[in-house]
């Protein structure tokens, strides 16, 4: 099973341990492993001393690429409405293979607007991966593809702009996307209890072609 998840950038060299200083270049490696995608953050000297020659003949390699550090920005004061970035962390994080539809076209509507950017395409337990970094964290996200068919993309797109407008509650966490939560059904009364309750009165009353890389996705609100 994949575990979809988000790896940010490390904030000191995975080889010698050295905090990066901001705007200084590092090296990225990534790996397929057992447990899943591992990420490297390297510095200058211990690429060019470790890493340089070979590394992309290691087991398990993936993608390489390189990047600059940034210092991380203060924190902000927390916003009520999602917006697609906040939304898709939040979908990775709970890492249920229902909200798999809903990732993908947040992933593709943050790619188009060029707040992520796709770094390698994978097979991986006979499913396309979308490996994406977010070029101002130096996050990487992995996402799945789903295949969605034009039948299905409606039904999608309809959810994904419920979420962003409404967000993603504590209720509806538990249940995918589309689905609204039920009330549990209340316990029959005791039958003395029954007999001694006088009665309240009533309560008032297109084919099925692959659209993985041209649907069209609801617009940000």
């Amino acid at each position: 099973m994949i575990e979809w998840n988000i790896q940010s950038r490390a904030h000191a060299c995975e080889a010698c341990g050295k905090s990066f200083a901001d705007k200084e270049a590092y090296h990225t490696l990534l790996f397929d492993e057992r447990t899943g995608f591992r990420r490297l953050d390297i510095c200058r000297g211990c690429w060019e001393k470790q890493y340089s020659e070979g590394a992309r003949d290691r087991k398990g390699f993936v993608s390489y690429w390189q990047g600059v550090y940034e210092l991380p920005p203060p924190p902000v004061e927390p916003i009520h409405k999602e917006n697609a970035e906040s939304l898709l962390r939040k979908l990775v994080e709970i890492n249920d293979a229902r909200y798999v539809p809903a990732m993908y076209i947040l992933a593709v509507m943050l790619e188009r607007k060029r707040l992520l950017k796709i770094k390698e395409q994978v097979m991986r337990d006979g499913q396309r991966v979308f490996i994406y970094e977010h070029p101002r964290t130096g996050d990487v996200f992995t996402v799945v593809d789903p295949v969605l068919q034009l039948n299905q993309l409606d039904a999608v797109q309809r959810d994904v702009a419920e979420l962003l407008e409404r967000g993603l509650g504590p209720t509806v966490a538990e249940k995918p996307a589309g689905e609204s939560p039920t009330a549990e059904p209340a316990p029959p009364p005791e039958p003395a209890a029954a007999a001694e309750a006088a009665p309240a009165p009533p309560e008032p009353a297109e084919e099925d072609k692959p659209v993985a890389e041209r649907a069209e996705v609801p617009a940000k609100p």
